[in-house]
């Protein structure tokens, strides 16, 4: 099967189109042929070994050859014990733990999979599992008519968001490039900043704060809290990540309010409701770029440089 694989950590160099022997479900996975697989912040970590915990599984050397997590694609094979899917189901999920999308044939778990709605194209299906349980997540922790700040607002699970909140009555702040801005406020924010020109910290107060590319400090994120206000970060450096379980907790219960990470749920009860409301038109993908699997690496630079608006999606099958 052709698959993009890579040996090292580093850039987009590292990634090469190749031959390599189709996977054989184990028991209780599914082999999935794969149409259509999107990518992902965690992707990219994955391809650069850092932050240091996108090294797990593999300190020096990736564990695992083949990046591509969110997969749609057609049930070709199941492995011992499996029940609930047979070969030609079509189907979507996030495999984040063994990923493999980026190859024209993935190993899945048969719980990481979801039916694909017969309204959702391939390419559609493939932008929501992880992009779409993190927007989900992250937009329940606040109420209606409260002000709520995104970070990182442009891309994937912000363009999902963006457009959860303005549906639920969330007053939102939308941040990310200047190149995004226009894009943030068709899908509903009230209010963009370029965060190239405009520290969102030194604004607000703001009720929540999703920082979905943590880079500030605690202290930073406190200023900008409204008093009872709360602060959550999803991904960012290790650094960040301890400071906020740390520092964060202390300095949160210190001053009357509360700093920590999102801890993500994963699974298809966690993106299925969010599938349905695209399927009806409610909610849209929007996919900046769709390209074959040979131009991946191009699509991985786009993604790394924070160009992408929306999702980039890459067609594995012809």
């Amino acid at each position: 099967m052709r698959a993009l694989v890579y040996d090292r950590y580093g850039g987009v160099e590292r990634l090469s189109l190749t031959e390599m022997p189709r996977p054989q479900p184990g028991p209780g996975d599914v082999l999935v042929e794969v149409v259509a697989t999107s990518l992902n912040l965690s992707d990219w970590e994955g391809l650069r070994g850092s932050p240091a915990y996108a090294r797990i599984g593999g300190l020096f050397r990736p564990g695992r050859p083949v990046l591509g997590s969110d997969i749609a694609g057609r049930v070709v094979a199941v492995g011992p014990g499996v029940e609930r899917w047979s070969p030609g189901d079509e189907v979507f999920g996030d495999n984040l733990m063994r990923k493999g999308g980026l190859a024209e044939y993935a190993v899945v778990p048969e719980s990481a999979l979801a039916r694909k709605p017969a309204a959702l194209s391939f390419e559609v299906a493939s932008t929501i599992p992880q992009s779409g349980a993190i927007a989900e997540q992250a937009v329940a922790l606040a109420a209606p008519g409260t002000r709520m700040l995104l970070n990182g607002a442009g891309g994937g699970s912000g363009s999902f968001a963006l457009q959860l909140a303005a549906a639920a009555g969330i007053r939102l702040t939308a941040v990310d490039n200047a190149a995004k801005l226009d894009l943030m406020r068709s899908l509903g924010a009230e209010r963009v900043l370029d965060y190239r020109v405009d520290d969102f910290t030194r604004h607000g107060p703001y009720d929540l704060i999703v920082d979905l590319v943590a880079r500030r400090s605690v202290f930073a994120y406190r200023r900008a809290l409204a008093p009872g206000g709360r602060c959550l970060i999803v991904g960012g450096t290790v650094r960040t990540l301890l400071r906020m379980l740390t520092v964060g907790a202390l300095a949160g219960a210190l001053t009357g309010r509360r700093l920590g990470v999102m801890a993500v749920r994963q699974g298809p009860e966690h993106f299925l409701p969010l599938a349905e409301r695209v399927a009806r038109g409610e909610v849209r993908a929007v996919i900046d770029w769709v390209c074959p699997l040979a131009q991946a690496p191009q699509a991985f630079a786009a993604l790394g440089a924070g160009q992408a608006q929306g999702k980039i999606v890459i067609r594995v099958a012809d």
